[in-house]
């Protein structure tokens, strides 16, 4: 019985928590057209982080280079997110490193290590929350079958949130699962502004609704209430386990155009989806907030691929697509279809291994490209 008393204290602090979260949410948003300076910050990340994050910002300075020069335009290299500093420090995210990282306008990272097992929080977890990058965007184009997706993944919600704050007891563990009206409606409101702005007729709603009533039910609910104020573009629901199969049927998948889901099933999703285009490695990511934005290759930090000997083919492509979206989120249109072009043209194939190409001889290409 004192188990159970200690695990219902816990889950009472964790509700007041999110209670909390909720009531001090910042929605002020940025509008980088209007700022005279803008900060990026660069953070190398673990394993293959720092080889891929070379290449970025090599790619950053060509396309910026003038406004870099005089000033509009700042990188500023952030250190400590590496699992030694933070498995020395026992933090996700350190303090000094977040003080950094809360200086800068968006940042461009590197994939960074989560240990396994233990409490130790992820730090890509912590930086949503922190930054409140509550809508994760990924998209995954195939010209050629007529495939054109993007996924609204919240970010800031769901099991990840909590993931950290189970409760173990005699016998058994319990994790915790959190949807909030506010968090839900922000990240449908994302989905369907993008569909209307881009001329999409279609958002697909993905949940586990039959099963997860509450959490996912609400979920399902609040978007159907968004999608009222959206005419001409359709809602539809699907269950996570049937859109996994649809993904990859042929004569359905290319009828998908935008789609809006909790966070676990996003983050698993996506990576079908990335792998459908050409690999994880092919696919960027953005963490999207009012305030902050975050930039990332989809994929983690392969330590496989330094502890055998794989680091010259490594593949920068995921890196350099989520850099593409950085610079239109900040407003550089023109340089981010110079990259995008480039990226689309490059013929060279880097498959990770001796099979394909080398990152070097990929990047010799792109920069004849650009």
């Amino acid at each position: 019985m004192m188990d159970i008393t200690k695990a219902c204290e816990a889950f009472r602090v964790l509700l007041e928590e999110q209670q909390a979260r909720i009531a001090n949410a910042n929605e002020e948003k940025k509008d980088f057209s209007k700022m005279e300076t803008v900060t990026i910050g660069i953070i190398d990340g673990d394993g293959i982080g720092p080889l891929i994050m070379t290449q970025a910002e090599k790619v950053l300075r060509m396309l910026l280079a003038e406004e870099i020069a005089d000033g509009r335009i700042l990188l500023k290299k952030i250190d400590g997110l590496t699992i030694e500093n933070r498995m020395a420090l026992g933090k996700s995210v350190p303090e000094d490193v977040l003080a950094q990282i809360k200086s800068c306008d968006v940042l461009l990272k590197g994939p960074t290590t989560t240990p396994m097992g233990g409490t130790m929080e992820s730090a890509n977890v912590t930086l949503r929350r922190e930054l409140d990058l509550y809508a994760n965007v990924r998209p995954v184009s195939i010209p050629e079958e007529g495939i054109d997706w993007i996924f609204y993944r919240e970010n800031t919600e769901g099991e990840y949130v909590l993931g950290s704050r189970g409760i173990s007891l005699p016998g058994m563990a319990v994790d915790f699962k959190v949807t909030t009206d506010f968090g839900t409606r922000r990240i449908a409101k994302a989905a369907f502004d993008y569909a209307k702005q881009n001329g999409k007729t279609r958002v697909s709603i993905v949940t586990k609704a039959n099963i997860m009533k509450k959490t996912d039910g609400k979920f399902t609910e609040i978007c159907h209430q968004v999608a009222e104020n959206y005419p001409g573009i359709t809602a539809d629901d699907w269950y996570i386990d049937i859109m996994t199969a649809n993904l990859v049927n042929p004569s359905v998948r290319n009828s998908f155009q935008v789609f809006v889901l909790p966070n676990l099933y996003g983050d698993i999703i996506t990576d079908e989806a990335a792998q459908i285009q050409g690999g994880v490695g092919s696919a960027g990511s953005a963490n999207m907030g009012d305030r902050y934005a975050m930039f990332e290759a989809i994929h983690g930090s392969a330590p496989r691929m330094l502890a055998e000997g794989l680091q010259d083919y490594v593949n920068p492509t995921s890196i350099l697509r989520a850099t593409v979206m950085l610079l239109r989120h900040i407003c550089r249109q023109k340089a981010a279809q110079r990259l995008e072009k480039a990226l689309d043209t490059c013929k060279v194939n880097v498959t990770g291994d001796a099979s394909g190409a080398t990152c070097e001889a990929f990047m010799t290409e792109l920069f004849t490209l650009l």
